[in-house]
């Protein structure tokens, strides 16, 4: 009687942990990614160890992806040196990393001209509440597929340089 009991317990325990999701954060123990480079105009990613790339991945951009951000709402992807300066577990989009725009030239010019420069881009995963999406969707973070957020989120530390190119 006792070996079935153990038997239904260990069964049970099996089931229950079936049905576990699995979590959104990973762990990485590879080389440390020193910077980030988004190639825009090829909708291309990279996380780099000093010069040897790591990771590659395919990116979505804002909705208006030429030029620089300059303003607050005017869907562009900024371009420059930022660095990564905060993490959301609870993004709506899945994971998200911060990127530092606006920096003091962004706020300079958008000051000069009276309007905001605008913030709170990201990289980040897919939208929660869409089941669809268009290429360059963004208003102006830039977007990879939940599963690559969750690695990017694993391997990408607060303070790592991020180039973003045209």
């Amino acid at each position: 009687m006792n070996l079935k009991r153990r038997f239904v317990v260990l069964a049970g325990l099996s089931a229950l942990s079936a049905c576990a999701t699995q979590s959104k954060f990973r762990t990485y123990r590879g080389p440390e990614v020193t910077r980030v480079i988004v190639n825009k105009g090829e909708r291309e990613m990279f996380l780099l160890h000093h010069d040897r790339p790591l990771k590659r991945y395919k990116v979505d951009l804002g909705f208006a992806p030429a030029g620089h951000k300059q303003f607050e709402g005017d869907g562009r992807t900024p371009e420059g040196e930022y660095f990564i300066d905060r993490r959301n577990p609870n993004s709506a989009f899945h994971l998200s990393l911060g990127i530092s725009y606006p920096n003091e030239a962004d706020i300079a010019y958008a000051k000069a001209v009276g309007k905001s420069p605008g913030g709170d881009i990201f990289i980040h995963g897919e939208p929660t509440r869409l089941a669809f999406m268009k290429p360059d969707w963004t208003a102006g973070c830039i977007s990879v597929l939940n599963r690559e957020m969750e690695d990017v989120y694993a391997m990408v530390r607060d303070g790592t340089p991020i180039t973003i190119y045209a």
